[in-house]
């Protein structure tokens, strides 16, 4: 049952080892968890290796690497640090959506952004408006050849590290239908960001709420027609869902790999605790949610890769992964007993960051929703 990897994607998630031996050691990690900092000079050795190009094709100056691929190598990143891991997935995921919706030359310039070094984010949420997003008030009005943007966003993942913005917008009251995208340069006069939100987890993913008053935007930086928001939206969406499944993946693995070591080396009545049978059940649980996390992600992204349309199974995925995420962590700390209540080791802070991931690109009920939808209409005459 488990993966088999190419040669290829064995390099790769050897380099991306490599990469998180040098530069993101448990130190470091520790230190920026604790002060919830997420410091873009940390990202530096990232942008020259080029992981911040994994995804995008070539001739927007990426690698190309297909979606398959590029999620082995996030996952082993996400071992270290799923918040670093997140930083760098969340620039594809705007530029996704110009891809999708934009023209040549708005992909040509979104790209070029990213290539040099800088990062991008996407903000929908807003106060009143997370998993309904019908309920967005911010507004874009047209004004000659401009849009004026007004309004409030919460929870902009990279929105105090970004130069540029994939933003939703009102510009009608037609429900969801009345929603519509925008690139918008972060130096924009009128743009205000706000402080570094104090997470639970995901500590080393920037996290921020944004405000617009009087933004002048061009009419030319509208993705795709007027009302075609929510569309662009939800492709995003169920692109960062299979993404925040692999990076769960990796927290998952981490979790395993802390808990059998310490399994082996803990002595309890003069032998290893890995030798008590409950100690056993849970490690043998552990791995098997592991491998079928993986699996189950892995399919997901070869469907993406096919251009298959992975509504039903994207939220399948974020669902399962995710939810058994948060028994497999908490499985580690129970297993590393009082000191994995402790952040002497770093269980606790899988099961913290784990948290954030049911949560958001869209919460687990909301996949359920979505996924119920999905299997009714299987059964429509």
């Amino acid at each position: 049952m488990t993966l088999q990897y190419t040669q290829a994607q064995r390099e790769y998630i050897h380099l991306a080892q490599e990469f998180g031996d040098r530069y993101l050691s448990p130190e470091i990690i520790k230190k920026y968890d604790q002060e919830g900092d997420c410091p873009v000079s940390l990202f530096k050795p990232a942008i020259k290796m080029g992981l911040h190009m994994l995804e995008i094709p070539k001739e927007y100056g990426g690698a190309g690497l297909s979606y398959e691929d590029s999620a082995l190598v996030f996952e082993k990143i996400a071992e270290y640090d799923a918040g670093y891991a997140l930083t760098l997935i969340t620039s594809f995921v705007a530029l996704r959506c110009v891809m999708l919706a934009g023209t040549e030359e708005q992909t040509r310039e979104f790209a070029r952004i990213i290539e040099d070094g800088k990062f991008a984010a996407f903000t929908m949420s807003e106060a009143d408006a997370g998993s309904d997003a019908g309920s967005v008030k911010a507004t874009a009005v047209r004004h000659g050849d401009e849009y004026i943007l007004n309004g409030n966003k919460a929870f902009a993942t990279n929105g105090g590290i970004a130069d540029i913005f994939i933003g939703i917008f009102r510009t009608s009251d037609n429900g969801n239908h009345g929603l519509s995208a925008f690139m918008i340069d972060r130096h924009s006069p009128g743009i205000w960001v706000g402080k570094h939100e104090d997470k639970m987890g995901l500590r080393l993913s920037n996290t921020v709420p944004l405000g617009f008053k009087n933004v002048h935007v061009p009419a030319k930086n509208l993705l795709g027609k007027e009302g075609r928001g929510i569309n662009i939206a939800l492709n995003s969406l169920n692109l960062s869902r299979a993404y925040v499944s692999t990076l769960t993946v990796g927290i998952m693995q981490r979790a395993l790999s802390e808990a059998a070591k310490y399994a082996n080396e803990r002595q309890q009545f003069n032998q290893p605790i890995a030798q008590f049978e409950s100690v056993q059940n849970m490690l043998a649980d552990m791995a098997t949610a592991v491998e079928t996390s993986r699996l189950l992600v892995n399919n997901t992204m070869k469907m993406m890769d096919n251009n298959l349309s992975v509504r039903q199974e994207g939220a399948m995925t974020k669902l399962f992964v995710t939810d058994t995420a948060q028994k497999v962590t908490s499985d580690a700390v129970q297993i590393l007993g009082g000191y994995g209540y402790t952040r002497a080791y770093p269980v606790e802070k899988l099961m913290r960051d784990v948290k954030g991931f049911q949560i958001l690109e869209g919460t687990n009920e909301i996949q359920r929703m979505t996924i119920a939808r999905e299997v009714s209409k299987n059964y429509l005459d």
